[in-house]
């Protein structure tokens, strides 16, 4: 067996860990990226390509750095296709928008760690976790082509993505980290890039169509004109989708994509929930996709994983110059997770939930007749308030269903209370179960007032 030690041992190679890894490395500490993929097909990773934010991501790793991986920053708002009404909804995307070859980001950000001074090992396949008596986790143990190698660390950051093998392996009864999680606040998404001889006509836009299942949806992002990330996913408390076949048999009615050329396929497990309550245990926090750190809504989870990364690193900074990595040391990450995005998450995922109890005729017919600027605003602050004028016409257009919209009235009410009381998260681990107790009374609410099964 072979032993390495670090200050710092980070678990996937994703965005959160490379962004962690940067943080520390650029601060003078030891830092082991332990990656399953071998050096080729790490950063090779299922995703919608998309990347919300881009002028605003961490320094570790320069924009500059990652900016040759965007290949569409033209896009300027979203395309909701209805097709019971023959109609589609234009939402404006706020901001910066990208949309990137994910493999080559992958691989840029990787190097970009590495410039910063983190090191990277490759085949390597975590498969249990390391911890001292009194639940403090002090590293991992697992096999690199067949020998096992073992990492002892002050702390362990898992950015291993979603369903951790890490959460698994730990004993995190001592500690408040959040266990309440399951496959079925999880999506499971498919996605193939496609070449096209002729531009398609929404390369400034990212399509979204529902499936016949209102938990879940088809995307089209265009990386160019000729090169589309089309996918699918649906959320896994749901009957299972036939995803491929569901997304070829899409592809066949739509005349762009006539003689098309697949040159990428994948899917993967994606958090389509809130974010963890808590992510952080004695020597040991959970970023990116391990702990929940996604638009539960739309499945966009770079910018807030780069985030996640970036507060994880300088938490364990703090920590180790303190020589202490307890749980109440740890906290300040969670607080700042929460303060920066974690609290709209959760608001959106009021809507997630109310979507996977509606009617897919009813909820397309309601989107048919929304103002789509006052949708976006909801989208992306997590909040949104109608105008007076707005609401009258909505009103009018849509008398056949005053009923959902009270529905989503009231669920809107919820959230923005929800929000509300994700800026009050707690300052010390001791305060969390007071604080979670009137957060389910909310929630409590909120299922009672879509008709939506508990989510959690």
């Amino acid at each position: 067996m072979t032993t390495h030690e670090y200050d710092v041992a980070i678990v996937g190679a994703g965005t959160a860990g490379c962004y962690a890894s940067a943080t520390l490395a650029r601060e003078g500490l030891d830092v082991v990226v332990i990656e399953r993929k071998d050096e080729e097909e790490a950063g090779h990773i299922a995703c919608g390509d998309a990347l919300k934010g881009a002028d605003a991501f961490p320094e570790a790793i320069p924009k500059s750095k990652i900016q040759p991986a965007f290949t569409n920053t033209n896009v300027t708002h979203g395309r909701f296709e209805i097709p019971s009404h023959d109609t589609s909804l234009e939402i404006p995307i706020p901001g910066e928008l990208a949309v990137l070859d994910r493999w080559e980001y992958g691989r840029l950000i990787i190097e970009g760690a590495k410039e910063a001074g983190a090191e990277f090992h490759y085949d390597t396949v975590v498969q249990d976790v390391e911890q001292e008596a009194d639940g403090r986790v002090t590293g991992v143990r697992g096999k690199h082509k067949g020998d096992v190698v073992e990492y002892e660390a002050e702390i362990t950051i898992d950015s291993a993505g979603a369903l951790s093998l890490l959460q698994d392996k730990a004993d995190l009864s001592q500690a408040t980290f959040d266990t309440n999680v399951s496959y079925s606040q999880f999506c499971s998404a498919y996605r193939e890039v496609l070449h096209v001889d002729e531009p398609v006509d929404y390369d400034d836009a990212l399509v979204f169509k529902p499936t016949k299942r209102a938990a879940g949806y088809i995307w089209y992002f265009p990386r160019t004109p000729t090169e589309i990330n089309a996918g699918l996913g649906f959320q896994m408390n749901e009957q299972p989708m036939k995803l491929v076949e569901d997304l070829k048999q899409d592809l066949r009615n739509r005349p762009e994509f006539k003689g098309a050329k697949v040159t990428d396929k994948l899917g993967a497990a994606l958090p389509t929930r809130r974010p963890y309550d808590s992510a952080v245990a004695p020597g040991f926090i959970a970023a990116g996709d391990a702990a929940g750190h996604v638009n539960p809504t739309t499945g966009g989870g770079i910018a807030g994983a780069a985030y996640a990364g970036k507060y994880a690193a300088e938490q364990a900074i703090e920590a180790i110059a303190a020589g202490d990595v307890s749980e109440e040391m740890l906290w300040r990450y969670n607080q700042r997770v929460m303060d920066h995005f974690g609290g709209r998450y959760a608001g959106l995922d009021v809507y997630n939930i109310l979507v996977t109890a509606g009617e897919v005729d009813d909820l397309e017919s309601l989107l048919a007749v929304l103002p789509g600027e006052k949708l976006a605003e909801g989208l992306y602050s997590g909040k949104t308030s109608l105008g007076w004028k707005v609401k009258l016409q909505t009103a009018i257009q849509s008398r056949d269903y005053w009923d959902v919209i009270y529905d989503f009235y009231k669920t809107r009410k919820l959230a923005d209370k929800l929000i509300d009381h994700y800026d009050r998260y707690p300052g010390r681990p001791s305060a969390l179960a007071g604080w979670q107790n009137y957060r389910d009374d909310l929630m409590d609410q909120i299922y009672e007032t879509t008709g939506a099964e508990a989510k959690y």
